[in-house]
């Protein structure tokens, strides 16, 4: 069986080779190589939804896919992005039930989405990360002036949430006086507005 790699996912990158598509970022753990994969806009949503700690007014599909998991007892013990074909990664959920095991195909988004949910680990294969990462260079991140705090701050894509959000967002920043999370808020609320 070849090596498997354990993902933690990172944020978002702009796509802008397709419109209402993103890049969502994926980090080699202890490591740095990284892997991006497009998602749509709507399980873009729910997972920035996720990192950000943010509840939707609403239960999105994966909330309710891991109520659902959880009232059957049902346990997720990892998603495996498996395979890299004509641009499409492939990917599958392992799930327990009163020690049954099985395998569910799914789309990559969908199964990272759930597994932020769940708790669960993201793997992918040695290979895949040869073929399709690319290699994050430290040295010259570490030239640069914006602080970590805020590199990893700006990782995350705000384009996501909507005016009200963003707003309410800001008054907390600014009320805890962040000002660096203050400045990217305010940015994105300026480009939401001027649209």
């Amino acid at each position: 069986m070849e090596n498997r790699v354990k993902l933690s996912v990172l944020g978002f990158s702009f796509n802008q080779t397709q419109s209402g598509a993103y890049g969502l970022v994926l980090a080699e753990e202890n490591g740095v190589r990284r892997l991006m994969v497009i998602v749509g806009t709507p399980e873009a949503q729910s997972i920035a939804f996720k990192l950000q700690g943010t509840l939707p007014p609403r239960p999105l599909t994966h909330d309710l896919f891991v109520s659902l998991m959880h009232q059957l007892e049902i346990e997720m013990i990892d998603v495996e992005i498996y395979k890299y074909e004509n641009g499409v990664f492939f990917s599958r959920m392992t799930i327990s039930q009163y020690g049954k095991i099985a395998q569910i195909e799914s789309r990559t988004s969908d199964a990272v989405s759930i597994a932020l949910r769940m708790q669960a680990p993201i793997y992918t294969s040695e290979s895949i990360m040869q073929d399709q990462a690319i290699v994050f260079d430290e040295k010259a991140s570490s030239n640069n002036s914006i602080t970590e705090e805020a590199k990893n701050r700006s990782d995350l894509d705000y384009s996501l949430l909507d005016i009200e959000e963003l707003e309410a967002r800001l008054r907390d920043a600014v009320a805890g006086e962040d000002y660096e999370l203050a400045s990217f808020l305010r940015d994105e609320l300026n480009r939401k507005k001027n649209k």
